[in-house]
């Protein structure tokens, strides 16, 4: 794993019409919450639509943010991984992922992974990585951990022997049930070694019900999407050992100071953890 530069994942040019904007996409309405410019009418339709649902849905994409940044933090500086495997990346916001953990270790290796075509189509942008490191992009879905992993650009980026965190940023809600979402969390996590850490953050409704009626609008637009409860979320980490402060709703997972925490959990309704595979 000598070579620095990032690899891209062979493909034609992503069309708009690969892209399907008449139909809402999570991650384009996402990009929109953020304040973003990659959606289109459709995307920013549902997202109003979602944002009459439950009015602090910016707030809670923002925080979500914030607490991703704070977990690579922690696991990079403290924790000492170097290794990184995002799964659901979404739009490219700086600071992405491989730039948090290359501000804290240069040498920090990095691979992205999603399934939606605009993200395919903007992962040249998640490839500039500091020398010292690397970064890939992987054109996968979570529900098939298999095709994920046996991509050539892991192997390519990634020592499988070696700790890796896996990052499930606000995915695992829009699998449901049927999808076997647990299943997919556990297929992924045997295949890593121990001292491999998973990051998670989902929405759960258990503060505010307006949660559930912005899944809602989500669903009728043809976007799977799922709340979930603290019980329920619990049991993404069996067999793990939370790191803490556990479970939390994001803004309170180890702020970075007091103001961090002005949001209410109503307002940001989205729990977060970091846990590590003994």
């Amino acid at each position: 794993m000598t070579d620095t530069r990032g690899s891209w994942t062979s493909r034609d040019p992503v069309t708009t019409a690969d892209l399907r904007t008449d139909r809402p996409q999570a991650a384009r309405m996402y990009d929109y919450y953020l304040g973003g410019k990659d959606n289109f009418p459709a995307d920013r339709r549902a997202a109003e639509a979602a944002l009459a649902a439950f009015p602090t849905l910016r707030i809670a994409a923002q925080q979500n943010r914030a607490f991703l940044h704070r977990a690579v933090r922690y696991l990079a500086a403290e924790a000492g991984i170097r290794q990184f495997l995002d799964v659901g990346t979404g739009i490219p916001t700086s600071p992405n992922l491989h730039e948090v953990a290359q501000s804290v270790a240069p040498q920090s290796r990095v691979v992205y992974a999603d399934n939606d075509l605009l993200v395919l189509a903007h992962a040249r942008a998640l490839l500039t990585s500091k020398p010292e490191g690397r970064t890939a992009y992987v054109h996968g879905d979570l529900r098939d951990v298999e095709a994920i992993l046996s991509a050539p650009e892991i192997p390519a980026t990634l020592d499988l022997t070696e700790p890796i965190a896996v990052s499930l940023i606000a995915i695992l809600h829009f699998l449901d049930d049927e999808d076997d979402p647990y299943g997919v969390v556990r297929r992924l996590i045997d295949q890593l070694p121990a001292g491999s850490h998973l990051i998670v953050s989902h929405i759960t409704a258990d503060f505010d019900p307006a949660v559930g009626d912005a899944v809602e609008v989500y669903r009728a637009r043809g976007v799977s999407a799922r709340a979930r409860s603290r019980e329920e979320i619990v049991r993404f980490f069996d067999g793990l050992d939370l790191v803490e402060p556990g479970i939390q709703p994001v803004h309170r997972w180890r702020p970075d100071t007091d103001t961090d925490l002005t949001p209410t959990d109503a307002e940001v309704s989205v729990y977060g953890a970091v846990a590590v595979k003994r």
